[in-house]
């Protein structure tokens, strides 16, 4: 079982910045698809940005497009999330993810993705 690390939540307020990160062994991700998704309380779980590692589509919600960025830094094995101009609509606790199992792509259906960490908060006051 792959273990996923998050970090870089945290509270901050509109219009601020924050940069999340996942560290995941190397070999859990090459050929995968890989992802970060966030749940509200009291709302379902929702896709924000995946994309698979061997190159090809990535999939942002329409609610992130142009503030968000998913990136992979592959010398350091750490998945990234840039999250820029945010909202109060942003809080939740987020989660990265893997599609251990599935060496293709495999899109922004949660219910694929057999690794995850355990979710770092993100607070963004108005």
């Amino acid at each position: 079982q792959a273990q996923l690390v998050e970090s870089g939540g945290g509270t901050v307020q509109a219009g601020d910045s924050l940069t999340l990160s996942c560290g995941v062994s190397r070999y859990t991700y090459i050929g995968r698809s890989m992802g970060w998704f966030r749940q509200a309380p009291g709302k379902k779980r929702e896709a924000v940005a995946c994309f698979y590692t061997d190159g090809g589509p990535t999939y942002y919600a329409d609610s992130v497009k142009g503030r968000f960025t998913i990136s992979l830094d592959n010398a350091n094995n750490t998945l990234l999330l840039q999250m820029n101009s945010l909202k109060p609509e942003d809080s939740a606790m987020y989660y990265c993810a893997v599609s251990g199992t599935i060496d293709r792509w495999v899109g922004p259906r949660g219910d694929v993705y057999d690794y995850w960490g355990q979710g770092t908060q993100v607070t963004v006051s108005s």
